[in-house]
């Protein structure tokens, strides 16, 4: 049962002082952005005339007819379910959202014309390149997070060095020196394997310690309970420690590789055909940048949003399999 569900919503209209604070703190914060044309101007121009004319009274009575509507919105759905509150405040705001992207005057041909090429070559790409590098992230990982819990002065000083330097440097930095540098040692890499390995060793570094932090968590009778049972370290770790620490691995991981996911447009720099390289050469084939930018921003949240509904999904599992 979730927190939300336990709690019973008290709507704002038994709440008067809370009303009207809200209607004060509204009107003030639209008066203030009215003053600079800003947020109203366009709506409000057939009832008081053009922004710049009305004066400071014209912006205060129009910032409060918007508070009024902006107190009544909260109110209303005061009394909706937890669930549907959520709903519509996120239609709400993504409405917004596309009212902004509307007042840009883009050109929606010019869009349909591109994006399905846009997806079809640079989501899967971007998909392609951020999963192998999550999964040799995490193998990393494994591996820096055991050295650094050993008690071997030698494995925990290259495990340790390792985390330091490469928490330390810009992902950007990184791209270049490994794509830029190899090749001074004699060994040509090509873009894709180059930015694999940027974004590998990158967020294997700070993905070991939240590995660390995960077996670090379990009790250290469980390696002795183990070590009596004649289980070896590997068959410990996989049988016993990792499914135990998974429940606190699992939601960290989660957020790098949806973080991964976004930093892999860095790699556009060396010219990989991900999806910011495709919205940018796009954009500058036809002088259409905002067009472009736009459609990768929103391709790139809807995403995110795919990896946070399969995040909570895994979550959800192994906290059931750990009680």
């Amino acid at each position: 049962m979730l927190f939300a569900d336990t709690v019973v919503s008290d709507p704002a209209v038994h709440k008067p002082k809370v009303m009207l604070i809200m209607l004060v703190v509204a009107t003030f914060l639209l008066t203030l952005f009215g003053l600079n044309d800003t947020i109203y101007g366009e709506f409000m121009r057939p009832v008081i005339g053009e922004p710049k004319e009305s004066g400071f009274f014209g912006n205060v009575a129009t910032g409060f007819v918007l508070a009024i509507i902006f107190v009544i919105n909260v109110v209303l759905i005061g009394f909706a379910a937890f669930r549907v509150q959520i709903l519509i405040v996120w239609l709400e705001l993504l409405l917004l959202f596309l009212a902004f992207f509307y007042s840009f005057g883009l050109n929606y041909e010019f869009i349909q014309s591109k994006i399905w090429f846009m997806i079809t070559q640079g989501v899967f790409t971007t998909l392609y390149i951020s999963a192998i590098s999550i999964v040799l992230a995490s193998i990393v990982a494994i591996f820096g997070a055991v050295a650094k819990l050993s008690s071997n002065g030698f494995a925990f000083a290259i495990a340790s060095f390792y985390t330091s330097f490469f928490r330390g440097l810009p992902l950007l930095m990184q791209v270049y020196l490994i794509y830029l540098g190899l090749p001074q040692l004699g060994y040509v890499i090509d873009a894709v394997p180059a930015g694999v390995l940027a974004l590998t060793l990158c967020y294997g570094a700070y993905m070991t310690e939240i590995f660390r932090a995960g077996i670090q968590s379990i009790n250290k009778g469980q390696w002795e309970a183990s070590r009596s049972m004649g289980f070896g370290f590997a068959l410990t770790m996989r049988r016993i420690i990792l499914p135990q620490a998974m429940p606190l691995i699992i939601p960290p991981t989660g957020n790098q590789f949806i973080a991964m996911l976004k930093d892999s447009s860095l790699v556009s720099v060396i010219g990989v055909w991900e999806l910011m390289f495709l919205a940018r050469t796009l954009g500058n084939k036809d002088f259409r940048h905002m067009e472009m930018l736009i459609t990768a921003a929103l391709i790139y949240w809807c995403l995110s949003i795919c990896l946070e509904l399969i995040q909570s999904r895994i979550e959800r599992h192994y906290n059931t399999i750990s009680h």
